[in-house]
């Protein structure tokens, strides 16, 4: 039987935290959640929130440099990437992340109030997955 989950996370993958956004498939307006440090407790925290959320797909932030081409970043996010499909057999979505810590960090400092790095890295992986939304035909269209 075919299961039909209800949202999709977006990750904001760094070296220390990861950044997650969700947003429910229907009304596809994705809000930050939260960020985890990626240590050894990284994916028993996410299995958590797939769970909670109802999570059935995963867009992941794939960052390039300004050129378009690849980083030793963009090769981390990859191997973090096999390893995610391993652990979670959900289907995973690159996403360009172009700018998108930038645009947060610039939001947040806009709002006039204190944040921390984790808000930024939150933030980020909410514009991911708003861009990747964007780029998707709606199913009640």
């Amino acid at each position: 039987m075919l299961t039909v989950h209800s949202s999709v996370l977006g990750l904001d993958v760094g070296s220390k935290r990861i950044g997650i956004a969700v947003a429910s498939l229907a009304a596809r307006l994705p809000r930050p959640l939260t960020t985890l440090e990626f240590n050894g407790d990284f994916f028993a925290a996410l299995d958590a929130i797939i769970k909670t959320e109802d999570v059935g797909t995963l867009v992941i932030g794939l960052p390039r440099n300004l050129e378009g081409s690849s980083t030793a970043q963009t090769e981390a996010v990859e191997t973090f990437i096999e390893r995610l499909q391993e652990h979670s057999g959900l289907p995973v979505h690159r996403q360009d992340e172009a700018l998108t810590s930038r645009k947060a960090e610039a939001e947040l400092e806009a709002r006039g109030k204190p944040y921390k790095r984790g808000d930024i890295d939150a933030l980020a992986a909410t514009y991911i997955l708003q861009d990747w939304l964007a780029e998707q035909p709606r199913e009640d269209a």
